[in-house]
């Protein structure tokens, strides 16, 4: 009877929109979608030209989304329990700094950080004519930040590097049990990163060991060449990282508190110092009371990338509302927008939900 309730409240609401826009004569329909976009991008992962359709633009939009929460993810986590351990550092300086970090940048508005970053990018630094130089190799200027990129082989050494990330994933694993059996402890950084590192010059070897890089040239009224990431992107990326990593920090933080003193306690009587300590004994307790509370900060970080479009970075909403302002077609562009948002949402606590079924099982 729920089910039925609620199907014939979805039924009622839509009849009731299909209607008032017919009689208003609002078109509607998916078939814009092959239409036409006439509007440029400005970044994108994939070629774009205006001649293509709305269809290609808005999964450009989805791209560049993904890009930012992707790597934003990464370097929030990185950054956040970096900020959370250093909490308990034993030396007072760090432990003030990262207090200041946590009280400042989670009371200050995420808009208002991605504003302050996007001004610092074209007010502060220089122009493109007179970029900041490193080596004749990196450039960073109001244009954006400008970095040698190979012109040949990305794809084998990406592919290769991925090979590599499965088998560190093994590697760590068989260490992990070996440790669990035996007590012995192996360094479980260097061996996959070695392993990382050993497929992707792999990949580089198999793709022809091309050596032509796409290197950035300083010119008289721009930088050209290389690989080069725009002020909105950074200023979006800075923001959301930042921000975010002050929760983080916090959730690390209460995670190791909620481990017992006789814990570590019983840890520095095994002889064992801090840091094997908290990389033995506390951070996989830690783990249980982490993960939840850490799955969500890397869907609020998703979600609040769609603030993106207040610095003029092109994400799905900036390119869905350019949509919108051209076909008219609200209706299907909102839906498509909470459709991606949902996708990304469910598709991280689905491998969030999984990594802490794994880690509770060996706990047990």
């Amino acid at each position: 009877m729920t089910l039925a309730l609620v199907a014939a409240g979805v039924w009622f609401l839509w009849h009731n929109m299909q209607e008032n826009m017919r009689i208003r004569g609002i078109e509607s329909g998916w078939d814009f979608l092959g239409s036409t976009a006439g509007f440029d991008i400005g970044e994108t992962l994939i070629e774009y030209q205006p001649s293509e359709s709305y269809g290609k633009a808005i999964w450009v939009g989805v791209l560049n989304t993904l890009k930012v929460a992707v790597i934003g993810i990464v370097l929030t986590t990185l950054v956040g329990v970096l900020i959370g351990v250093g909490r308990f550092s034993r030396n007072a300086l760090v432990r003030g700094l990262c207090y200041g970090y946590v009280e400042l940048f989670r009371n200050v508005p995420i808009l208002l950080q991605l504003l302050m970053w996007y001004l610092i990018f074209i007010e502060v630094l220089p122009p493109s004519n007179e970029a900041w130089n490193l080596a004749d190799l990196f450039f960073l200027s109001k244009g954006g930040l400008s970095l040698p990129f190979p012109t040949e082989g990305v794809g084998h050494v990406l592919a290769g590097a991925a090979i590599g990330l499965v088998g560190a994933w093994f590697w760590r694993d068989r260490k992990q049990k070996h440790f669990e059996l035996t007590g012995q402890d192996s360094n479980r950084i260097w061996g996959p990163a070695a392993l990382v590192l050993v497929f992707a010059v792999a990949g580089w070897a198999v793709a022809g060991m091309p050596m032509t890089w796409n290197v950035p040239e300083q010119l008289v009224f721009m930088v050209d060449g290389g690989v080069a990431a725009t002020p909105e992107f950074m200023a979006v990326l800075i923001g959301l990282t930042i921000y975010t990593a002050a929760f983080i920090a916090e959730v690390v933080r209460s995670g190791i508190q909620s481990v017992s003193a006789g814990q570590v306690e019983a840890a520095s009587a095994l002889g064992l110092n801090q840091k094997q300590s908290m990389n033995l004994v506390v951070l996989p307790q830690a783990l249980r009371v982490i993960i939840p509370p850490m799955t969500n900060q890397y869907l609020n970080l998703t979600k609040n990338s769609s603030l993106a479009v207040a610095v003029g970075y092109p994400d799905v909403v900036s390119i869905a509302n350019t949509t919108i302002n051209q076909s008219g077609r609200a209706v299907e562009c909102i839906a498509i927008i909470m459709l991606v948002y949902l996708t990304t949402s469910l598709s991280t606590s689905a491998f969030m939900n999984w990594y802490n079924q794994r880690m509770a099982i060996k706990e047990r």
